[in-house]
């Protein structure tokens, strides 16, 4: 069985969710954790549970939207551990709505800055001491939305694309040099994701049902085992990849089964300024 034992492990997003949960597998496996996220309380309140259990936690309070503030998590893990192996780039947040109601700053700027720009930063901080030892893993987190977009999901697609191209890239970049990317892509999954997503009538009757839905450990557990056994891209549940496939080799059937599914829930007459600008013709 391959063995993690003594790894250094950086996760991102650590306070909830996927992060926290494999902060808790990734310990268990023997691996030094470092714990980044912005809310401190609960990144100290972790890392107390993995040393109770036997673990080694090192918590760092971070943005992933300052580049500065990555530089200074990683040197931090540097002087406690002296290394870096894994890298779990799993920061980020979804705010779903028609496109015309997003807000350009808080909610398409702070998207993509954070689920794609984050992404970049954070691999681009560690990249060179992987380097140095010839060794390393990447782990992106990305979204079935990230495979095949649904309405509503512009930004966080077109964020979550973008980490696709760029895994792709930094492979075979990186390769070369002993350092493996992967990339992880989750169906519908039952996190603190769907409170901050806003609030969408259209969303709410096209969600995947609880009883479809991964847990965080779940998802957890396949990054571990990434880290185990690595490969390019791992779409869970398996049978999302049919999802994928039916995107892929049936787009036309996909856009109008989907156009027509959500067009009835967009209260179009919110807008009228919008509304008059595409009667002249705008």
């Amino acid at each position: 069985m391959p063995s993690l034992k003594n790894k250094v492990a950086i996760i991102t997003g650590a306070s909830s969710g996927f992060g926290a949960e494999a902060a808790k597998l990734f310990a268990k496996e023997g691996c030094k954790v470092v714990l980044s996220a912005r809310r401190l309380d609960r990144l100290e309140g972790l890392a107390s549970e993995i040393r109770s259990a036997g673990g080694e936690a090192l918590p760092v309070t971070m943005d992933v939207s300052q580049p500065e503030q990555i530089e200074n998590m990683v040197q931090s893990a540097l002087k406690n551990y002296g290394r870096i192996d894994i890298l779990f780039n799993n920061a980020g947040f979804g705010r779903l709505d028609w496109l015309e109601v997003l807000d350009p700053v808080k909610d398409i700027q702070a998207q993509i800055t954070v689920d794609l720009l984050g992404v970049i930063w954070t691999a681009r901080a560690v990249l060179p001491h992987m380097y140095s030892q010839h060794s390393g893993h990447i782990i992106n987190m990305c979204s079935m939305g990230g495979w095949a977009a649904p309405p509503l999901y512009t930004i966080y697609s077109a964020a979550k694309f973008g980490v696709r191209g760029f895994s792709e890239a930094l492979r075979r970049e990186s390769t070369p040099f002993g350092v493996k990317v992967s990339v992880i892509y989750p169906g519908g999954a039952s996190t603190e994701f769907q409170k901050h997503m806003g609030d969408n009538e259209a969303k709410k009757r096209f969600k995947t049902p609880d009883w479809l839905k991964l847990s965080a450990q779940d998802v957890a557990r396949s990054v571990v085992g990434l880290a185990k056994w690595p490969r390019r891209n791992l779409i869970t549940p398996w049978w999302m990849v049919f999802s994928g496939f039916v995107n892929s080799h049936f787009g036309g059937l996909s856009d109008a089964v989907q156009a027509k599914a959500f067009a009835p829930y967009h209260k179009f007459d919110l807008h009228p300024e919008r509304s008059g600008a595409r009667s002249k013709g705008d």
